[in-house]
């Protein structure tokens, strides 16, 4: 009896403990995955529910992480495959938006920051090789090692994806600012 209850309370001290880990992880990350999600999906409610859903995932495996200074890259991951699972559930239909609040939304943002815009476009018109590295360096402040990590690749590939990724970004939105001003 006495043993029961001193397991008993080993779980409870447990539970406690997983629970303030979670509690950390989520108020030093969810800006920050947040941000991430809604440069990958453009939408508010989506990049929400995938916010939601790798906390979700992060706390049934919670105890799958043992080092606490992989953290960002074990939730990027995790967030990384429940946005790929979206494209699984359903391919994207652009008759499922309402069209004029689409440009609505998008002209709107033109007006507040044109310049942010054009790079955000440029940069998810990049192929998903280079887009994604890029956007785990420049939106999550990712180093190589995490980057390579968390996509599951060497690093020299990892750095070569990323030279490449802004070489592109560089040459289209000189194209597209020697475009615009051809036109005024």
């Amino acid at each position: 009896m006495f043993g029961k209850k001193n397991s008993d309370r080993q779980v409870l001290i447990d539970m406690a403990h997983k629970h303030k880990r979670y509690e950390a992880l989520v108020q030093v990350y969810h800006k920050e995955l947040y941000r991430f999600a809604y440069w990958l999906c453009q939408d508010h409610s989506v990049a929400d529910d995938l916010v939601q859903e790798t906390f979700l995932r992060a706390w049934k495996s919670l105890d799958a992480l043992l080092d606490q200074k992989a953290a960002k890259s074990w939730l990027l991951t995790i967030l990384r495959r429940e946005n790929a699972r979206r494209f699984e559930r359903k391919q994207f239909d652009y008759s499922d938006v309402d069209q004029d609040h689409l440009m609505d939304e998008q002209s709107f943002s033109l007006e507040q920051n044109m310049e942010q815009t054009m790079i955000q476009r440029q940069i998810m018109a990049l192929p998903e090789d280079y887009r994604e590295p890029l956007l785990l360096q420049i939106v999550m402040g990712c180093s190589g090692d995490e980057i390579a990590t968390i996509l599951d690749l060497n690093k020299n590939t990892v750095m070569t994806r990323l030279f490449r990724a802004r070489n592109q970004l560089k040459d289209a939105l000189s194209t597209s600012t020697h475009h615009h001003r051809g036109v005024q």
